[in-house]
């Protein structure tokens, strides 16, 4: 896909904005987010630009994922995190800003005091099995 002249991230990755990059492959680099939720806080996103997880390449969906791993590691070992999220918005119902594909890679502490709104609640057996029927694969 080519470039957006408007998106933020293609403008990181064309020199045009700067960024503290901290990794990179053929495929995605790692910067540094510049409103950090916590100590750590990085983005991995893709060099190609995709909207939203919806319309992502699966190879750089992949390539993506892998980064993710490899820099929740290095928070983990580097930084001594207690945890990491790693959080995708896919639309801006769900917090999504930049339209631009990119996984946030969140270290997390104990005596952070991120919460996110999520709050983990027992939900509607019935309707938890006719979603998973929808959006199953098919057999």
């Amino acid at each position: 896909m080519a470039p957006d002249p408007a998106c933020l991230f293609c403008k990181i990755l064309a020199g045009e904005l700067p960024a503290t990059i901290v990794a990179e492959d053929e495929r995605t680099v790692s910067i540094m987010d510049i409103n950090p939720a916590t100590r750590g806080h990085a983005l991995v996103i893709t060099r190609e630009h995709y909207a939203d997880l919806l319309s992502i390449d699966p190879a750089d969906l992949q390539a993506a994922a892998l980064a993710a791993q490899a820099l929740a590691k290095r928070v983990t070992e580097k930084l001594g995190a207690d945890g990491v999220n790693v959080l995708n918005s896919c639309g801006s119902a769900a917090w999504q800003t930049v339209f631009h594909f990119h996984v946030h890679v969140v270290p997390r502490y104990h005596d952070d005091p991120l919460r996110l709104p999520w709050m983990p609640a027992a939900g509607d057996p019935a309707e938890i099995a006719a979603a998973a029927a929808l959006i199953g694969q098919a057999k």
